[in-house]
């Protein structure tokens, strides 16, 4: 439950107040405003830091990559005419239009799990996450790490290469949503391929970052061999992933 409201107008500002117990950052507001209890104590108390003055929300094409402002909304993400057309799908499966108008890209990021169609297409395309902390020093985190270690510090932008061959293939119950299994591909230049599969578990899963595409369906295959829960069998998403894996590696070539 939100009891204090902070509105700063400086990033400094911002930190300053984050170091404070229970006081968290507010970008959309798409999950902070749901009620939250402690089975023990009852209602949750926090502060929230807004961050909308503090100009995180631009978007902007540097060189070969795509710099996105941690408050960009994700439906602003998925108009822009830089977005890639997969991310865009993968936009559209992780929340329908009126909670993307307002969810920001670092909450959704911060918040994912296994079933994030927008951390799973992040991780394939090797997004970069820049991080502020406390003391104002800035540091990068590689996407893995971030969503592995959840780093503490305030996140104020995500990049994604732009020079990269993307795909993103998916099955679902039904459209509305999401999916059981997702497959979100990516291919370099240079022949680097990566795959990633959602659709189970706490966080996307990596299964792929090699030198070419060989052993993709392979790849897909092994890392779901464990991948068992209420939607689907391990044996269904080892099948399904190995199926929209070949689809999204035929899809660039």
């Amino acid at each position: 439950m939100i009891t204090t409201y902070h509105r700063p107008k400086t990033m400094e500002e911002a930190l300053a107040l984050l170091t404070q117990t229970n006081t968290l950052p507010l970008g959309g507001g798409t999950l902070l405003s749901k009620p939250t209890t402690d089975p023990l104590t009852g209602a949750v108390s926090v502060a929230v830091v807004d961050l909308q003055a503090l100009g995180l929300d631009s978007l902007r094409v540097n060189g070969n990559e795509l710099q996105i402002g941690a408050t960009c909304t994700l439906q602003s993400l998925l108009e822009a005419d830089s977005c890639p057309t997969a991310l865009k799908t993968a936009l559209k499966l992780e929340a329908p239009l009126n909670i993307r108008n307002t969810a920001t890209v670092a909450g959704t990021l911060v918040a994912s799990d296994g079933r994030s169609t927008f951390a799973a297409m992040l991780l394939a395309m090797d997004a970069k996450i820049e991080i502020r902390s406390s003391t104002l020093e800035s540091r990068t985190s590689n996407i893995g790490e971030f969503i592995l270690t959840r780093p503490s510090g305030l996140v104020t932008s995500i990049t994604i290469p732009l020079n990269v061959k993307t795909a993103f293939e998916f099955v679902s119950k039904t459209p509305a949503d999401k999916p059981i299994v997702c497959a979100a591909l990516a291919q370099w230049n240079s022949g680097r391929t990566r795959l990633t599969l959602g659709g189970y578990g706490k966080s996307p899963l990596l299964a792929m970052d090699g030198t070419e595409a060989d052993g993709l369906e392979t790849a897909a295959r092994n890392a779901y061999h464990e991948a068992n829960d209420e939607w689907a069998s391990a044996e269904y998403r080892m099948d399904v992933a190995a199926t929209l894996s070949k689809r999204a590696l035929e899809s660039i070539k």
